[in-house]
């Protein structure tokens, strides 16, 4: 075995500031020196044979002087120290000298003291030498008898790992195991020797739970997860066995222990699709969830309700449980409330909507009784969004929903109230016996909306569905009551001019003493004014927005007037009503028309809004039949298209689930039959325990595409030439937070290389995790060397070092050979994902920093070129696939992507093709990257930061436009 293969147990911190001692100098302290100096120096020769130093003169030093000494800290680091030294000769003969040792290790596990026998048997699990191993048995056995439970459960473990290692040392164990294991009393060893049992003697193992089924809910918690662990393994191999122990699973349900609940409930999904087991399961599952304070359990404990719900049978079986599950909203954190409110409405049918909507409108009432705070604008937000959903799928909802949600049109939160906005808008154009409702309810809300986005929306409501006189009077009563005083410019100077006079009236009256709550004199003034504070909030919302300058909304009011007077018409046949109405209205935009002119807003009008009310003013003095068809036909039938092709889009997505999830079979598939699959068919499906630790050690193998080999060897990066003595080459493997450098180090020489030692430095927010141990090549030997890199963030990476070696016999100095860099490929963090496109659009605004690249590419068309961009960049085309079909010479697409460290990613891709240089011109327009910030602490590039989660724009568009790049 080289020294790369071996395992180290145990890591030691090693300061790197210090020079290391001679020999000379740590052999005297060993020798001479008190306890506390011998403690230090064993410390220093401890970290030196990590570090690839041999020191083979000190081995006998410490035998005599450190070894007998009864130091508790000394015997502590004498176990690392016995586990890391050399133990044998160079042609692999065991250590003279570790006789004296093996007889040190059998007076340790006869000590008095419990902790040093037990460090002792943890000690004896590492050691891989049979000749030492053989005369420490009788002890090793001796301490499965001892009084106390720390040693015997080291004993356990010790016996464990030998009869793993060397069965002939103990052929036995499991016999005595499992004698030890009746007669135990101690949780903590049972679970060990039960733990070896099934690993070593898995018939036992069943025989022992046979005896003790019935009292499985007494054990402790650590006993009761290696039983489900068994329980598991057993049915897996021999799926005949489930009924006799599914009934034990199901006990281990009511356990006290969160663990051995959600370890129950997996195995019981597992082992049965039967509905009941499939609820028992759940129901364990909701009830971990509610009970749980950590918020990473709940949102694991949810990823596993949602893996049943992919199932198809299993789902039918969770939408009973909808209420129950909408349980877990009483969580305050928001990325559970959504998760939960996902799984839902996902889960939702019509035989519980109706419940699930009660609740949602109790949510949505509690959230504003609640002291404003982010995540409760948020969660409000993700409710309104819920029902909305829920409306849209179940129509008959939508009467119980709407008068609820209309009151949050008036929410200080604009982003909740747009939401509700866009809800009534779709509810309003789809439920045509809704709309008397919602009109009425508008009209009710509508001179307390504060925001002036949703003011708006509200208008163009109004204006586009109120069709009896009635509704249009009441709409005409409140844009005056909103509007004020007209004309605005006039009522607004005299305003001004009734408030300037009274400032001259000052009165002075006697000084008051007051005396403050600390008991000092505080002097009031006597000089005190007569003028009222003049406030802002008096001032009714509509004339308050154009005074600030938002004369946008005054381009919507001019519009919606306009509306509700040609309808007016052809609703009233009175001449005079008809020209009254129709002048009021005119009135209206005329005023506001001279108000922007004027000096009192903030910011004059603008000529796009002066041009919208001059044309509503001039289609209202001609009320021609074209004008009345575009403004009362057309608006409503783009509103219907655009609902009608994201309702597709909605349908088709759902449809591509639910074919991800439905399990076709086809008319020839055979049919399997459990009763006569044999047991070597039955052990290849996939083993949830074993998938799970490969999973945490991180060695899941994923699905490669077609040919597994080419795209592994993609990774392999060379390292040095040919030609050098030492020939390198690195297969880079990423696991999220982790990178695993797997290095082939082969002799090219003739010589045999001693300490040969693989040196590795890294750039960027990396860090190496420990340093790879020296090795010896024979000639024309080879030899793999790991090295474990831990990833602090997501940004392009270089792995640079060497390779350093002595040659066997020669007086010269070190040799180096020096390795390529090794370039940490940041696609291997960035995941496609998806977002609305309000949330876009607010990321969009929100975030600060933007890169623009120019587009340089010999591909002529511009799908091509997206899809060369989504599969270059490995982000997600948010923009529907409807709207980028067709030819029309250009196409814009917003791109969107998240890194494993929670940073988004946002691009807008603008592209078009020059039709005038023919049909062979390439792709030309630009792309623009945006981020929360720039990173910092990297060399000023105009390609170097893209954002956090792709910094280095550089290598992310190299392949997009190398001829744009410097």
């Amino acid at each position: 075995m080289t020294a790369a293969e071996n395992v180290c147990y145990t890591l030691i911190n090693v300061p790197m500031d210090s020079e290391p001692p001679s020999e000379i100098s740590l052999k005297n302290d060993l020798e001479k020196g008190d306890v506390k100096l011998k403690t230090e120096a064993l410390k220093k020769v401890i970290i030196m044979i990590l570090n690839g130093e041999k020191l083979p003169g000190l081995l006998m030093t410490i035998i005599r002087f450190v070894l007998p000494l009864q130091d508790h800290t000394i015997k502590k680091l004498l176990l690392v120290f016995w586990e890391i030294v050399p133990k044998t000769t160079p042609d692999g003969r065991l250590l003279q000298e570790m006789i004296l040792v093996c007889d040190a290790y059998r007076k340790d596990l006869q000590h008095p003291n419990e902790f040093i026998r037990g460090s002792t048997l943890r000690f004896l699990c590492k050691l891989k030498e049979a000749e030492l191993l053989e005369p420490l048995m009788p002890a090793i056995r001796a301490c499965l008898e001892h009084r106390h439970s720390y040693v015997r459960r080291n004993a356990v473990l010790a016996i464990y790992t030998i009869y793993r290692n060397f069965e002939h040392l103990i052929p036995d164990a499991p016999e005595l195991i499992h004698d030890f294991l009746v007669n135990e009393k101690d949780a903590s060893c049972k679970r060990n020797a039960f733990m070896m049992l099934i690993h070593a003697d898995q018939d036992r193992a069943l025989d022992y739970l046979s005896t003790c089924i019935d009292q499985v809910q007494t054990f402790g918690d650590i006993l009761q997860l290696v039983i489900v662990e068994l329980i598991y393994k057993v049915c897996h191999a021999n799926p005949s066995e489930r009924a006799r122990f599914i009934r034990c699973i199901y006990n281990l349900l009511q356990s006290s222990s969160p663990a051995v609940k959600y370890e129950a409930a997996g195995t019981l999904v597992t082992l049965s699709s039967a509905p009941t087991a499939i609820k028992a399961a759940a129901q364990c599952y909701i009830d971990l969830i509610i009970k749980e304070s950590d918020n990473n359990v709940k949102l694991i404990v949810l990823d596993r309700l949602i893996e049943l719900k992919e199932h198809p049978s299993h789902e039918r079986v969770l939408q009973d449980l909808v209420m129950d599950i909408l349980r877990v909203l009483s969580t305050p954190d928001l990325e559970v409330r959504k998760k939960t409110l996902q799984l839902a409405l996902d889960l939702v049918s019509s035989r519980n909507v109706e419940e699930l909507v009660i609740v949602l409108k109790k949510e949505v009432i509690k959230t504003n009784n609640v002291t404003e705070h982010e995540d409760t604008d948020k969660y409000r937000q993700l409710l309104v969004r819920t029902l909305h959903s829920c409306s849209v799928r179940f129509p008959d909802m939508a009467a119980n929903v709407i008068p609820v949600l209309m009151e949050f049109l008036s929410d200080n939160n604009e982003a909740a109230a747009a939401d509700v906005l866009e809800f009534v808008r779709e509810a309003i154009q789809r439920f045509e016996n809704l709309r008397p409702l919602i009109v009425e309810k508008m009209l009710e809300v509508f001179h307390a909306i504060k925001s002036v986005k949703i003011y708006r929306g509200a208008l163009w409501i109004l204006g586009e569905y109120c069709s009896t006189k009635e509704d249009i009077q009441s709409v005409m009563t409140e844009v005056r009551r909103s509007l004020g005083e007209i004309p605005i410019v006039e009522s607004e100077i005299k305003k001004e001019a009734g408030e300037l006079k009274p400032e001259e009236e000052v009165s002075v009256g006697p000084a008051q003493k007051l005396v403050t709550e600390m008991g000092t004199y505080a002097t009031q003034s006597a000089l005190s004014s007569s003028r009222p504070a003049k406030k802002e909030e008096d001032r009714p919302p509509l004339r308050g927005f154009l005074l600030d300058g938002d004369f946008f909304v005054a381009a919507s009011l001019a519009t919606t007037l306009t509306k509700i007077a040609l309808r007016y018409v052809s609703l009233v046949q009175e001449k005079k009503k008809q020209n009254s109405f129709n002048a009021e209205a005119m009135l209206l935009m005329a005023t506001i028309l001279h108000l922007g002119k004027s000096s009192l807003p903030k910011k004059p009008i603008t000529d796009d809004d002066v041009d919208r009310i001059s044309l509503c003013l001039k289609v209202l003095s001609e009320c021609s039949p074209l004008m009345n068809d575009i403004f009362n036909k057309e608006c409503r039938q783009s509103l219907s298209h655009m609902l009608s092709a994201k309702l597709e889009e909605e349908k088709l997505s759902q449809k591509k689930e639910s074919e991800k999830r439905n399990v076709t079979i086809q008319p020839d598939d055979p049919i399997s039959f459990m009763q006569l699959t044999a047991k070597n068919e039955m052990s290849s499906k996939e083993d949830q325990f074993q998938l799970s630790l490969l999973a945490a050690m991180g060695n899941t193998q994923r699905k490669e595409a077609a040919d597994p080999l080419a795209s592994k060897l993609n990774k392999v990066t060379q390292l040095t030439g040919f030609s050098d003595p030492v020939y390198a080459e690195a297969y880079v493997h990423v696991n999220q937070y982790d990178i695993v450098l797997d290095v082939l180090v082969v002799n090219q020489t003739s010589d045999t290389l001693q300490n040969c030692t693989l040196e590795l430095a890294t750039l960027g927010d990396l860090k190496l995790v420990e340093k790879p141990s020296p090795l010896t090549l024979a000639p024309h030997d080879f030899a793999n060397i790991k090295a474990n890199v831990k990833v602090a963030s997501t940004e392009n990476g270089i792995i640079f070092g060497n390779v350093v070696y002595d040659v066997s016999g020669a007086a010269s100095d070190r040799n180096c050979v020096v390795l390529s860099d090794i370039h940490i490929d940041i696609m291997d963090y960035i995941q496609p994902a998806s977002c609305t496109d309000a949330e876009f659009r607010q990321m969009w605004a929100e975030f600060e920093w933007e890169n623009k690249v120019t587009v340089n590419t010999n591909i002529i068309d511009l799908n091509e070129y997206l899809q060369h961009i989504l599969k270059s960049t490995n982000m997600k085309c948010l923009t529907p696939e409807k709207a980028l079909s067709g030819y029309c010479g250009f196409m814009a697409a917003n791109l969107y992507a998240r890194s494993i460290f929670g940073e988004d990613a946002l691009a807008n891709v603008s592209i078009e093709k020059p039709i005038h240089l023919g049909p062979e011109a390439p792709v030309t327009g630009h792309i623009r990257i945006r981020a929360k910030s720039q990173v910092r602490g990297l060399p000023p590039s105009p390609f170097r930061p893209v954002y956090q989660a792709l910094p280095n724009i550089y290598r992310l568009f190299t392949v997009l436009s190398p001829a744009v790049l410097p």
